[in-house]
This record gives C-alpha cells, structure tokens and sequence, in this order.
C-alpha cells in the first residue's frame, strides 16, 4: 500500500478541497496521514496581507509558529514511515517550499486550486509591482511541486511552460458530509421556493448580481425566499440593493460541520454569476457541494460548468440579473420544473464523491511510481 502525508498549514473546515482529494485517496486505498497545522487565516485575510506587504511581517510571525510544529512532526515520518507521497494542501504557496526542503526525494503534489496573482486581481488588485511579486510566487510554488493539482483545465492553461507538464485536472468535488446530508430528512418551506447562497461576497461569485435578481422577485411579488450566508467584499453593496426585502434571510456565516444540512435544507443551491476573468475560469466548491446535497443548482453558463455539469445545473449568462430570477421564477412556478432540475443534480452527484473526483491524480501517481 502506497503512503501519502497531506502536510502544510490547510485547514479542512475553510477549505475542503483538500479534505476530497485526502479522503478520495485514502477510499482508493492509499495509507494517509496528516501533518497540518492550521494557520488560521482565511482565503480573504491571506490574499489582504499579500496585497499589503507592510502587514506581511503577521504573516510572517504565524507561518514561522506553524513552520516549526511542521519541522517537529516532520520526525515521525522517517524510516519504514516516510511517506511515498507529500500532498501539500491548498493555498500552500509557501507550504510547498518547506515540504520540498524536509522531504527532497519524495514526490511532491501541490494542490493549486487558485493563482495568487489571479486572486488577487478578482479582488481588485491592479498594481504592476504587486502582481508580478504574485506571479513569481506562483511560479516558485509550482516550480517546487512534481505534480500540480488544478480544478479545470482553464486553470491549466495559466501554468508556467516549463511546468504544464506536471499539471493534473482534478475536479473540486465535495467531502462525503455533504451527500450524507441529503439523504437525511429536511423540513421544506412549503409553497415558497428556498434559495441559498453562501460564500465571501468576492467579484468571482457575482453576488450584487444574485442580490439584483432577489430584488426582482421580491418587487413582483414571485414565491422566492432566499438565505443569504456570510459577508466578504462586496456585502455592503448587496445590503444596500436588498434594503426593505423581507423576504431574504441573512446570515453571518454557518460552522462547517452544521452547512451541509442548512443547505440541504433548500431548494435551490446558488453557484456564481460573476463576470470577472477568474469566474470564467472555475466550478466553484459551492455548485459541487449544493449538488451533493440534493438541491438544484444555478450556476452561470461558462465553459468549465457547462463541460462538468452539463444538464446537472440549470446554467444563465454571468452577470445577469433577469436571466437569474427567470430561472428562479420559473424553478418556483413550476413543480415540474424543480423535480426535473432536480432529478438531473441527483444524476450527477456519484461523479463528485472523493473516489470519483480524484481518479486523475489517482492515475498519475501510478503511472509516476511505475516510471
């Protein structure tokens, strides 16, 4: 049986991806630990302190803490013990350099789920200087890894030349959690369509969009009542369309463990309608999860969701507004509707359990070990 360690300073709670490709792993048979030490940053702050060097010394600080519980742990994987694999987890730009310095001869696998410098421009970066410090990062991240692990083949694309080659295309997919969820009984809203949305509020997930489509229906009186979670970016400016609308529920955030079943709990799950260059470029943790939980999705209509979800999802034009609370309208007006839209989710959950999602790298580990 072949060993894999996920190592580096992920946490499964913010991230989950990592969690699939772990899981998806061990279910195919692999022996996996862990060696993670959370740094207890979110997406929102790391990408806030890479945007503003003079604040990089707190990053600093934390990393080196959390560097030095990795260095430690590092000495109970020697011997009959070393991993044959080290997975560096996700948002590990910093994680794959140490991993590459305490386990030189080991086959390093960087889960790349985003760029920095693409990140960072989806939330409103456009300095030069800042954006090419970005770019060398990513590069420095990928050049260190053997394998790199990307989510579509758009985010493929983007990979340095000189090491494309290693790139692997592995589906986000969702942890087991959330398709457990949905065979649980759930209580309904009855005659109302329930809609939910949760995320960061950041340009790629499009949610003043989401926000405009909501103020529609409300204005027209549609049987649509949505639950609106978390707060990031552009919070403000979607408070600000949705005043007076009582027919949206908002909350701050939901602990990891309790959202499968809040979500479960809808109709409807809400993917992205962002318009900006990284939306077109993913398949968001959000539309797997939702479709994993056996609600219906609505997703906007890029090349990476059409190609995965195909039929699965109920796809409009990205930063569209009408077109979003039609589809809306009529998933609410329509019993025949729902049910179709959701027999087609339930038709393409078994392709985004952990198993299914990580066969790729699953493969290329193999064919790597038998080189």
């Amino acid at each position: 049986m072949s060993r894999l360690l996920g190592f580096g300073t992920y946490d499964r709670d913010q991230h989950p991806r990592v969690g699939v490709l772990l899981d998806g792993l061990a279910a195919s048979g692999w022996e996996v630990a862990e060696l993670d030490r959370p740094l207890g940053l979110s997406t929102a702050d790391k990408v806030e302190l890479l945007r503003k060097p003079w604040l990089l010394g707190k990053l600093v600080a934390r990393l080196a803490t959390r560097w030095a519980g990795l260095v430690g742990g590092r000495l109970r994987y020697r011997g009959r013990h070393a991993p044959d694999v080290v997975l560096v987890g996700y948002l590990g730009h910093f994680d794959v350099l140490l991993a590459r310095v305490l386990f030189p001869r080991t086959t390093i696998v960087l889960d790349h789920l985003i760029f920095a410098a693409g990140t960072a421009q989806d939330r409103g970066e456009s300095g030069g200087l800042k954006l090419a410090v970005l770019r060398v990062l990513d590069r420095l991240a990928t050049s260190a890894a053997d394998l790199v692990v990307v989510d579509t083949p758009e985010h493929g694309a983007r990979l340095a030349p000189a090491v494309a080659a290693r790139g692997v295309v592995v589906p986000v997919g969702a942890p087991e959690d959330w398709f457990a969820a949905a065979e649980a009984p759930q209580a309904r809203a009855g005659e109302e369509l329930s809609v939910v949305f949760y995320g960061l509020f950041t340009p790629l997930q499009g949610t003043p969009t989401i926000a405009r489509a909501l103020r529609l229906l409300h204005e027209e009186g549609a049987p649509v009542r949505a639950t609106l979670i978390g707060g990031g970016q552009d919070l403000e400016e979607c408070e600000e369309i949705l005043a007076g609308v009582d027919s949206v529920t908002w909350t701050s955030w939901v602990p990891a463990a309790e959202l499968p079943a809040v979500v479960a709990g809808h109709d409807v799950c809400l993917g992205i309608v962002g318009t900006s260059a990284k939306g077109q470029d993913v398949v968001p943790n959000k539309v797997y999860q939702g479709i994993a939980a056996g609600c219906a999705v609505v997703t906007s209509d890029t090349a990476p969701q059409r190609r995965v979800l195909g039929d699965a999802a109920v796809l409009v034009p990205a930063g569209d507004e009408v077109a979003l609370a039609t589809a809306l309208r009529r998933l609410a007006g329509d019993p025949a509707a729902l049910a179709a839209a959701h027999r087609a989710a339930a038709a393409a959950r078994d392709a985004f359990h952990p198993a299914a999602v990580v066969a790729p790298l699953r493969d290329r580990l193999a064919a790597e070990a038998a080189r």
